[in-house]
């Protein structure tokens, strides 16, 4: 059976440390999937199709990342792509605490998938999509925080 991890966000737009933990990710799992949460009450910077494309552009050398959207539970959209593992990645403490919380809570909805946590890269601990938005909303230069692939759709 093929180790297959959904890896979940908005990625409004990706960043350097989501990219980051997605490449560290590949040796542990057969498939990543990048799972783009549509949530129909949120305004998003970039739309749907913008940031899979980003995401896309992002692993085009690797085979082993496919970028999908999903609206639901997670836990859902892993059962419908046989995923056994939830990919989460840690900033601080505070991420721990609320990952946790959700982990937890998707163990008991579904046994079988398991929670697997990656620390940040220290460079990217402070880093989130909001930071990187509001950098792009007052003309600021984002790229230390984004990788350079999606540059192209910040034009």
């Amino acid at each position: 059976m093929k180790k297959i991890a959904v890896f979940p966000g908005s990625f409004d737009p990706i960043t350097c440390g989501h990219a980051s933990i997605i490449r560290r990710a590949l040796p542990l799992f057969d498939k990543v999937i990048v799972a783009i949460g549509v949530n129909t009450l949120k305004s998003n910077y970039f739309d749907l199709e913008t940031r899979i494309n980003m995401i896309q552009a992002v692993f085009a050398d690797t085979g082993k990342v496919s970028v999908q959207s999903y609206s639901g539970l997670t836990i859902d959209f892993c059962k419908q792509v046989n995923a056994g593992f939830i990919l989460r990645g840690l900033r601080t403490s505070a991420d721990f605490e609320f990952e946790r919380s959700i982990g937890q809570i998707n163990k008991q909805l579904q046994e079988d998938i398991e929670t697997v946590f990656l620390l940040t890269q220290p460079e990217h601990t402070a880093l989130n999509s909001s930071i990187v938005r509001d950098i792009l909303r007052y003309k600021g230069d984002v790229r230390k925080f984004v990788p350079a692939a999606i540059l192209p759709f910040l034009q």
